[in-house]
């Protein structure tokens, strides 16, 4: 019973710790410092605590086997509750030989901040639309665009780091970027 027992605490325990490692990192790339060094703070001290107690028990290669399917199974956790979470902010572009005045209205209609541009394409003019939309709203963004054209292409990259739009009277003035206001 305290094989099992101590099995089980090492693989859950490295699955804790390797999910909050997962974010850390996450949080990290975002400029989250305060965040990504309180969860550090935790990653660690759970990652020393099973370490213990795998030497403790160094004879046991069950313990190893503990040790490394917590590992596993905490980076697939750990990716699991970052798209959960959907932290930050991704850039869209879309690119449409479509007329895209419906999907363009649809957009700002759900509040979302974009800027739209004709453009020139391989094949002639284009519409070419830009947001700046928090990540957990990308799904959203991405069904009206498929909504509306379907056909579009379109890519989503993260942002690390977005100006704020209300205090920038250049980015405010109608005429030229449209009326950006944070969702």
């Amino acid at each position: 019973m305290e094989i099992l027992l101590n099995f089980l605490f090492i693989f859950f325990s490295r699955i804790v710790d390797v999910s909050l490692g997962t974010i850390r990192i996450i949080l990290v790339s975002k400029g989250m410092r305060t965040q990504a060094s309180i969860l550090g703070f935790f990653e660690v001290l759970i990652w020393i605590i099973v370490v213990a107690q795998v030497i403790k028990y160094v004879s046991s290669p069950i313990y190893y086997v503990a040790f490394a399917a917590g590992f596993a199974s905490g980076n697939y956790i750990g990716m699991l509750l970052e798209q959960k979470i959907a932290l930050g902010d991704v850039l869209i572009r879309v690119i449409t030989r479509v007329e895209a005045d419906k999907l363009v209205e649809a957009l700002r209609k759900e509040n979302f901040i974009i800027t739209a541009l004709d453009g020139e394409g391989k094949d002639g003019s284009v519409k070419v639309i830009f947001g700046v939309i928090k990540r957990k709203s990308a799904k959203k963004f991405i069904q009206i665009v498929n909504k509306y054209n379907p056909n579009a292409f379109y890519s989503v990259e993260n942002v690390s780091e977005v100006s704020k739009y209300e205090n920038d009277p250049l980015l405010n003035r109608k005429f030229y970027f449209g009326n950006f206001k944070r969702k």
